[in-house]
């Protein structure tokens, strides 16, 4: 129980701290005179991936291997399966959103690379330089596509993620602490809480890594894609989802392994990569659909993600 109790504290750290960090960050860049563009695209979109990033850094760190890559695999099914299930059953879920082609096909192409490189057992620093460039080369298309379209629908504007932000100096100084600080303490909590989970249930770390901690990581994305059904924004869900996987191997694969090489477990090779790869085809089918996410589409994609976690263990 007290394993348990240490996994929930640090993923609640881990969001509280984050979600603070994003706000603070985001506050004092328009202090600076930042322009809304750059923040929507480095500040917001780098710092809601930072619970993901801090749990696969602690956990390479750690020698464990496992809850490093199974968090980012767990993390891109569950943002399909669940991210874009759960909202579908509010409203119905608009998956058209202008200029989304090339970031599906950023996606695409990551998650084959991805796949291909762990097929050697392992990812090495190379590996994450090339992973953590590709990314790079999304954001500067991005930029450029966003300011050639300044006026389109949702371009360069944060405050679909990100409501409020501090405005008093010394209420961003708190924000700024508390997510630095945060950040790292819940992560390590999460990591050796999930480890004695997985020794204690006799199941790998992988399998905590592709479940609990990927479900806990990923509560971000599902809030602001419920709250984007809730508004009637599809795009926003749809975008939310697809950037986010894009982030997860690109930059927090990309930049734990540059750290730290991993050692990518044999059960995600054999299975949990294949079931990734399904997950993403099936969400650039959903994206260049002219058909939304009902309800009835929300239900069978929780089903399948149901039947996933239910497979893993």
């Amino acid at each position: 129980m007290i394993s348990f109790a240490i996994l929930i504290a640090g993923l609640a750290l881990l969001l509280f701290a984050g979600d603070y960090l994003v706000r603070g960050a985001v506050a004092l860049a328009e202090k600076l005179g930042v322009s809304p563009l750059i923040i929507g695209l480095t500040i917001v979109a780098l710092g809601t991936s930072a619970p993901e990033l801090f749990v696969s850094l602690e956990a390479a760190f750690n020698n464990a291997s496992g809850i490093a890559i199974g968090n980012v695999v767990g993390s891109n099914i569950a943002n399909v399966l669940l991210v874009l299930g759960a909202p579908a059953l509010i409203k119905p879920v608009d998956c058209r959103e202008n200029g989304l082609g090339f970031s599906l096909t950023v996606m695409g192409v990551l998650t084959a690379l991805f796949m291909v490189m762990m097929m050697s057992g392992w990812l090495s620093h190379l590996n994450g330089l090339v992973l953590l460039s590709i990314l790079g080369i999304f954001l500067v298309w991005q930029f450029r596509t966003v300011r050639k379209n300044l006026n389109g629908p949702g371009l360069g504007d944060y405050h679909d993620e990100i409501d409020e932000v501090p405005t008093q100096n010394s209420r961003i100084a708190a924000y700024l602490l508390f997510g630095m600080i945060g950040l790292p303490i819940g992560a390590s909590l999460t990591v050796n809480g999930a480890v004695d989970i997985a020794r204690m249930l006799g199941v790998s770390e992988a399998v905590i890594g592709l479940t609990i901690i990927a479900i806990g990581t990923s509560l971000p994305e599902l809030v602001t894609t419920v709250m984007a059904a809730w508004r009637g924004s599809g795009a926003v869900a749809i975008g939310n989802v697809v950037g986010s996987n894009i982030f997860n191997i690109g930059g927090i694969l990309g930049i734990t392994s540059i750290v730290h090489p991993l050692i990518v477990p044999p059960r995600i090779i054999y299975l949990d990569m294949w079931i990734m790869a399904a997950v993403t085809i099936l969400l650039v089918v959903l994206a260049l659909g002219s058909r939304p996410i009902t309800k009835t589409g929300g239900v069978i994609l929780l089903t399948l993600f149901v039947g996933y976690i239910i497979l893993v263990f």
